[in-house]
């Protein structure tokens, strides 16, 4: 079975570098009953966390945010990657980046169990309609 690979959108939000403040960020997306496809949190500047959203449905999710106060980025896209399980298949997309002269920004893929994996992918925005086409995505 093939990769499946297709373009994801995202928001982040900053917030305070303390206990608690992803889970308030989360807990007001579930409140509204908004599904994420993945997050990803990590230290961004003096006591600052930025918390990366990956969304199911863009739509429902700004409303959710609007009404939880969250400052969002402008939205922005990358890739979510998934398939089987399998030495090197990370390596094989980012080979096909690398002979397109794409720099990858940020790669995140786990092992998701039953022999499957699963990631996101990010390049810079001006690189994204060629990314979609090395990527086999036309």
């Amino acid at each position: 079975m093939p990769d499946a690979i297709r373009r994801i959108d995202y928001y982040y939000v900053t917030v305070p570098d303390k206990p608690g403040e992803v889970a308030r960020v989360l807990a007001a997306i579930r409140g509204a009953g908004v599904n994420l496809l993945g997050v990803s949190a990590f230290p961004h500047g003096a006591r600052k966390s930025q918390v990366d959203l990956i969304l199911e449905d863009s739509g429902a999710f700004a409303q959710a945010a609007k009404s939880a106060r969250l400052k969002l980025s402008k939205k922005k896209s990358g890739f979510l990657i998934q398939g089987e399980d399998r030495p090197g298949a990370v390596a094989d997309l980012a080979g096909k980046l690398a002979q397109a002269k794409i720099n990858i920004t940020s790669v995140q893929a786990f092992c998701a169990g039953a022999g499957r994996y699963g990631g996101m992918l990010w390049v810079k925005a001006k690189d994204m309609r060629r990314a979609s086409k090395a990527l086999g995505l036309g």
